[in-house]
């Protein structure tokens, strides 16, 4: 069935798919009849153990009841207003407490929205221009950011996208990840013209990837030290980590704060964070534009509120957290120096070819071809990982003992048949 509505998706979608990552599952990307728990059912029949939990929104799993009702709930009563709700207050007060007391969101649409209205933000505060990234992190698919990306990106290729104009890519300057001195560098040659340093605190789009010893401090040092805006892109990280996603679980504050993902509650939303200082420069209260239809909608934020509430009123986080440790743990112990384990709480990531992965560089060495044999195998033994090597494995609160065990032993098949 899969076969045939794939040769049906490339009539009409381009590849086949919506989202380039998708189209990495081979020889074609099998198709979801439905989802419950830790688990995906396919058109094909197939039961799968999901790690890839629509990357990485479903901290809870699949059509997790309380968030079900309250979407169904709201369902009821409308689902869009072109007004504001008061669920969107109740959301935002929820993630201002956690991220940034005191401060103020924007609700958008996407992690992509979030940090292009980020950068907008620093630059209309700042009055300047320039931004430094850091190689591997992705930051979603617009212009200033499509250079030296992670996820998609790098998986086909293409890390600086065709149509990205010159001069836009210009005023972004590449530095490497867990390198305070290629950052300092960066931020001299951008001087008195940075704007802002944008980073993935955990890099979750080229693998997983976590900040050595100070980096972000280091990184939060330069940033004062040259008038410019620190971005912590947490869009994967926000309410993974911690209930104060990176800023909390390293101990740095950012200047702005980007989340999606779970904020959602699996619908599609992004959030930019910041201090009501930075935030007045947001219309209606200031210059700096931005708007949308769906903004703030009152389905996201349904889902997104009762997520929220069960992490805070839960062990949620650490079960997801613990489901990880076990996996990564036995994972490394088989792999027996052929492959290095990165783990961050409930994300992580195999590099096969390689003792240790601390930069994009590092990741760029695995080997992509054993990653994606893994993958397939695993596949065949029921178990659905990221078909990118540059994309996380993520574990949830659903992924019982019964689903860890069966994992495990998928896992040991599947590394010995690659022996």
């Amino acid at each position: 069935m899969s076969e045939q509505l794939h040769r049906e998706a490339l009539e009409v979608l381009v590849g086949g798919v919506n989202s380039p990552v998708r189209a990495a599952v081979r020889p074609y990307p099998f198709f979801v009849r439905a989802a419950k728990g830790a688990y995906i059912y396919t058109e094909d029949g197939e039961r799968l153990i999901d790690y890839v939990l629509g990357y990485g929104p479903l901290i809870l799993g699949h059509a997790d009841e309380r968030v079900l009702r309250a979407v169904e709930s709201q369902l009821e009563k409308g689902w869009l207003y072109g007004a504001p709700t008061r669920l969107e207050v109740e959301l935002a007060r929820k993630i201002v407490s956690h991220v940034m007391p005191g401060g103020k969101v924007r609700f958008v649409n996407s992690g992509t929205e979030a940090t292009m209205t980020a950068i907008r933000l620093a630059r209309g505060s700042t009055g300047r221009k320039k931004i430094i990234k850091f190689d591997g992190c992705y930051h979603g698919s617009h212009d200033y950011v499509l250079v030296q990306a992670g996820s998609a990106a790098s998986e086909y290729g293409i890390p600086n996208s065709a149509g990205v104009p010159q001069e836009a890519a210009s005023l972004t300057l590449v530095a490497k990840f867990n390198d305070l001195e290629s950052a300092e560098r960066a931020a001299r040659a951008a001087g008195d013209d940075l704007a802002a340093i944008i980073v993935e605190p955990v890099i979750g789009n080229m693998g997983v990837i976590p900040p050595s010893k100070d980096f972000l401090r280091g990184l939060r040092e330069i940033a004062s030290t040259y008038g410019a805006l620190l971005i912590f892109d947490e869009v994967i990280t926000g309410f993974r980590l911690s209930l104060g996603g990176a800023q909390e679980y390293y101990g740095v504050r950012a200047d702005i704060v980007t989340l999606g993902k779970i904020i959602g509650g699996g619908f599609p939303i992004g959030a930019v964070v910041a201090s009501r200082e930075i935030m007045k420069n947001l219309a209606p209260e200031g210059p700096v534009f931005n708007a949308g239809t769906f903004n703030a909608h009152p389905i996201s934020m349904a889902a997104g509120l009762a997520t929220l509430e069960v992490l805070e009123t839960t062990d949620a986080l650490s079960r997801a957290s613990r489901a990880a440790g076990e996996l990564a743990e036995y994972m490394e112990e088989l792999g027996q120096g052929r492959l290095a384990v990165n783990r961050v709480e409930s994300m992580f990531q195999a590099f096969f070819g390689v003792s240790e992965v601390r930069s994009a560089d590092d990741a760029r060495k695995a080997d992509r071809h054993a990653y994606a044999r893994f993958h397939e195998l695993l596949r065949k033994r029921g178990v659905f990982v990221a078909p990118s090597q540059f994309e996380a494995i993520f574990t949830s609160s659903a992924h019982t003992d019964d689903a860890i065990a069966e994992t495990m032993d998928a896992v040991r098949r599947a590394l010995s048949e690659l022996s």
